[in-house]
């Protein structure tokens, strides 16, 4: 089988590969659908201090049970696999907070991903169930996506998006669109998209229409006009960018909630924060680190229900041979969503 195999920062490899053989409580599938990230492109670039190659890449997996000897589960089933892996012992996961778990591992990281024809889910993710039913009228490629929209999810639950507020989203790439898309779900009543990038900006508002579009490096004016001068009540980065997360306090209404959802890089994460506006305007500022198997589980629901649609984000579909034009895509920002199909 043909598998792309990350060895080096900036050596992926296209290779034949002899097929895995699922082991006790394992599941062998044959991948149908895994999307690409802008995760994929920082571990081209960087690598990553988890993988250990040579490594199968990819981690928004979807594909067809072909071996098991797992209860429940039998070839021609359809599933989703997550990409976080908790370990579901440990005192986070017992108390519920499987998305800050310790010893957290994940696919195509610690684990061959789905960047191949054909991969084994590790027991661990039986274990803590996360392997998803894909259900019917759901495609390969939808089910994907929810692992993106999975983290998403989860975002806006700990800012509490809700009905009525005024939501900024900060990064018009697929996970910027999802967030508008989950937002409006979630009873939003207004729902803008900002970014620096106006070409990817305007294929990203053209698809999830929000309520305005706003472009430029510092956004604080034309959102207080938009809103009658309060701010968002909730801003979201979805960009990993610290300029951003700065002007995210200066747009916050009072008592406004902002999620740091991008992580910053590794060598630069430290931001400027006026304390003074967390405090007078009661701010809320809250992290977000991925997605628990439950988060996975209700992503699929929603875009099943139609709730978050998500087939019209995927602009690009290519063959497993086509890996690296995917990922250069994404660094490019010149697509929403690549789905690399083996």
């Amino acid at each position: 089988m043909k598998v792309a195999r990350f060895h080096a920062p900036g050596d992926i490899r296209i290779e034949d590969a002899p097929e895995p053989v699922a082991g006790p409580g394992e599941v062998k599938i044959r991948v149908r659908a895994c999307s690409t990230c802008g995760t994929d492109a920082k571990i081209l670039r960087h690598g990553h201090h988890h993988i250990r190659p040579p490594r199968v890449m990819g981690h928004e997996i979807a594909g067809e049970v072909t071996e098991t000897d797992v209860p429940g589960w039998a070839p021609g089933d359809r599933v989703q696999v997550i990409a976080a892996i908790p370990c579901g012992t440990c005192g986070e996961c017992r108390r519920g907070r499987m998305t800050v778990c310790p010893n957290q591992e994940s696919m195509g990281y610690h684990y061959d991903g789905g960047f191949a024809e054909y991969m084994v889910v590790p027991a661990k993710v039986l274990a803590v169930d996360g392997l998803n039913r894909v259900p019917d009228g759901v495609s390969f490629a939808e089910a994907s996506v929810a692992e993106p929209l999975a983290c998403v999810l989860n975002g806006q639950e700990l800012a509490r998006v809700g009905d009525g507020d005024d939501v900024l989203v900060i990064g018009s790439g697929p996970i910027g669109c999802l967030h508008v898309r989950l937002a409006r779900a979630r009873g939003a009543a207004r729902v803008f998209l900002a970014d620096v990038n106006a070409d990817r900006l305007a294929l990203a508002a053209d698809l999830v229409r929000p309520d305005a579009a706003v472009h430029g490096e510092d956004i604080a004016e034309e959102v207080l006009k938009l809103t009658e001068g309060r701010g968002a009540d909730v801003v979201i980065t979805a960009a990993a960018s610290g300029a951003a997360q700065e002007q995210a306090l200066r747009i916050a209404a009072r008592q406004g909630r902002i999620s740091f959802f991008g992580g910053l890089p590794k060598d630069d994460p430290i931001i400027r924060c006026d304390s003074n506006l967390v405090h007078y305007r009661e701010l809320t500022i809250v992290g977000a680190n991925g997605s628990s198997p439950a988060h996975n589980a209700r992503a699929l629901r929603l875009i099943a229900e139609g709730s978050v649609p998500v087939a019209d984000l995927i602009t690009h579909r290519l063959p497993l041979s086509g890996v690296l034009d995917g990922i250069d895509i994404v660094s490019r920002g010149a697509a929403i969503k690549v789905t690399v199909e083996p």
